[in-house]
């Protein structure tokens, strides 16, 4: 167990192309790690029903979210030989295009972070109460169902 929570899961709008490469850069001075993967949910512009989805404007409820995240986080490390994992998702509106999900593991060897990834990102999707609600071009919306 890493008994250590994950730090500002939550993130206001958008994740910008400069906090993701950034949060890679930072781990360049930890030379034991000779692996990373990363996933970067993205916002489609879904058509359903004849709309077009512009953005998704997200919500939680985020102590039960930040709790269901650490016990996501404490599952990988406890299954896989990871190195640093980082999690945060968007909060707010995120326009089509736009990146709302940053998942970033990292491990001495390859195979690790590919398997690792995968079990952390299904989980997330279908663990964490995080809310999507689709806002169509017309400002129409639905709620999201994750898939």
């Amino acid at each position: 167990m890493t008994n250590k929570k994950p730090k500002n899961v939550f993130r206001q709008g958008a994740i910008s192309s400069e906090f993701i490469g950034d949060s890679i850069a930072k781990h360049q001075t930890k030379t034991s790690i000779g692996a990373h993967n990363i996933f970067l949910g993205q916002v489609r512009a879904d058509e359903i029903d004849g709309k077009t989805v512009s953005a998704i404007e997200y919500t939680a409820y985020e102590d039960m979210a930040n709790a269901k995240f650490h016990e996501i986080r404490e599952a990988a490390f406890a299954k896989f030989n990871l190195t640093c994992m980082h999690i945060y998702h968007s909060l707010g509106t995120v326009k089509a295009g736009e990146i709302c999900l940053f998942v970033f593991v990292s491990s001495p060897r390859r195979k690790v972070v590919f398997e690792a990834l995968e079990f952390i990102v299904e989980a997330i999707k279908s663990e964490v109460p995080v809310f999507g609600k689709e806002v169509f071009e017309d400002n129409t919306h639905q709620w999201k169902v994750n898939n």
